[in-house]
């Protein structure tokens, strides 16, 4: 664990807010001059606090459908888990992979945009690793509700704003809108010009582009990618089935205030409610499921929970 200082967690807050925003417009918010930003941001990034900007894109708006499926491993090795794990990141179509500590051991999730190629895709695997799957689950993607990493604050921020990937109309995007999403997708602070340079266009057309593919919907925002578990966090997925379905808005207004949380995502074929949260250990966790639970009696059925130990793929859009 890295001990940061108050700055620079106002730091990080304000890159995750909007990582494309000049290190003078963050140094008026956090109190610094300039430079010193700079330095601090560097300083981030050499401890590996900060791995890289990203931009969240909507795939769903390039017309792919996510899917998500849970792996529970039997009669394995390490080194047939390293196979089977290295067969998943290098298909072009996972964008997020992480191994789990909890009832399943790893979670994949894909962009395919025709169901006939995935299930193609899945028939191979089966074929090569069927006997190593005690059990699968699968579930379609909706939406996933981004939120602000609020806990690196001590005072209390606007949690209704939010980035929602997934849902709405097909955006029809040429090749030139396509190369900009392929460069800034895991470098969300690199300058105009460097992207012009690129691609052989003016700045201008390329801010006139990011401005349309914000206002389309297909970029929802500019964040930053933090090591968590450097400042003394773990990943917690919860899934809630409700004996009172008709609570779930109820809970769902009531969750997002918390800090700590970090994603909900719509699914369907899963639990009838999934958060996220960055949280300091199992108690915390137990805590805050206690604190439903006297909240809203009798409206949660079950929970289970699991949390996410490492991440062996990070993809920030589709390749094609």
């Amino acid at each position: 664990m890295i001990k940061i200082d108050k700055k620079d967690r106002k730091i990080l807050y304000q890159l995750d807010v909007n990582s494309r925003e000049s290190l003078a417009q963050i140094g008026k918010k956090v109190g610094l001059p300039k430079n010193v930003v700079a330095y601090r941001i560097n300083r981030l990034r050499d401890e590996e606090i900060i791995k890289n900007f990203y931009t969240v894109i909507d795939a769903s708006k390039l017309g792919y459908i996510s899917l998500r499926f849970y792996l529970t491993f039997q009669y394995t090795t390490s080194e047939i888990e390293k196979e089977i794990i290295d067969y998943f990141v290098k298909n072009k179509h996972t964008y997020w992979i992480g191994a789990i500590e909890g009832r399943f051991d790893l979670v994949i999730i894909m962009w395919v945009k025709d169901l006939n190629d995935f299930y193609s895709f899945w028939e191979e695997t089966l074929k090569r690793y069927r006997d190593y799957f005690e059990d699968q689950k699968f579930s379609i993607y909706i939406q996933l509700l981004h939120y602000r990493y609020s806990y690196l604050l001590d005072e209390k921020v606007d949690r209704t704003k939010f980035e929602i990937t997934g849902g709405g109309k097909q955006v029809k995007i040429d090749d030139v809108d396509f190369k900009i999403l392929k460069i800034i997708a895991s470098n969300a602070r690199i300058p105009t010009t460097e992207i012009s340079k690129k691609l052989h266009v003016s700045t201008t057309v390329v801010k006139y582009r990011i401005k349309k593919l914000i206002k389309a919907g297909v970029i929802q925002g500019f964040r930053t990618n933090i090591d968590f578990e450097k400042l003394g966090y773990q990943f917690f997925k919860v899934d809630i089935d409700f004996k009172d379905y008709k609570k779930r808005e109820a809970i769902v207004n009531y969750i997002k205030s918390n800090p700590y949380l970090i994603y909900i995502d719509k699914s369907a074929g899963h639990a009838d409610l999934e958060i996220e949260f960055h949280l300091e250990g199992l108690n915390h966790l137990h805590q805050l499921m206690e604190d439903l639970n006297n909240k809203f009696p009798d409206a949660i059925k079950n929970y289970k929970y699991f949390n996410f130990t490492k991440v062996y793929k990070m993809q920030f859009m589709p390749e094609e």
